[in-house]
């Protein structure tokens, strides 16, 4: 049984899923770095430990945020994939992204994803969410009406 929520507030019922201190970086590698696995995820650079790691896991899965399945490659492994409710947070990270390369001094290197997706406004982003719904949900949403999709060039 999940516990009650402090408020109705719509900041409180986010931060009651997100708020902590890994939750959001697991989402960023998974969005952003294209990592699925647990030992990739395990692998960041902030060092989170095993036991932190399959507790966000599974707190994320809970909230609808991954799914959880069975690698076809390697039965021995899992796959975690983005839900359309996950998918819906990119324009959330670019901003936590792009606020903290301007206010905080981030790495450039480490803020280029943000910032580009910054740059390139609402078309970019959306275009993006839609690559992340074909890798993760298997099917290509259809959000632009019309006009031609823009070039995607977030690599390193």
């Amino acid at each position: 049984m999940a516990a009650a929520n402090r408020s109705e507030c719509p900041v409180n019922l986010a931060v009651e899923v997100l708020g902590d201190r890994w939750s959001l970086l697991v989402l960023r590698d998974i969005m952003f770095a294209g990592k699925r696995h647990y030992r990739e995820l395990l692998a960041s650079d902030e060092g989170i430990s095993t036991k932190v790691l399959a507790e966000r896991l599974r707190s994320l899965t809970d909230a609808g945020l991954l799914t959880r399945s069975e690698d076809p490659a390697h039965k021995q492994k899992v796959i975690y994939s983005l839900t359309e409710r996950s998918i819906a947070l990119v324009p959330v990270l670019v901003q936590l992204g792009v606020w903290g390369h301007r206010e905080l001094g981030a790495d450039d290197r480490l803020s280029r994803h943000a910032e580009t997706l910054d740059q390139g406004g609402r078309p970019l982003r959306e275009a993006f969410m839609d690559d992340l719904r074909e890798a993760h949900l298997g099917a290509r949403a259809r959000h632009r009406a019309r006009g031609e999709r823009p070039a995607l060039q977030l690599t390193d």
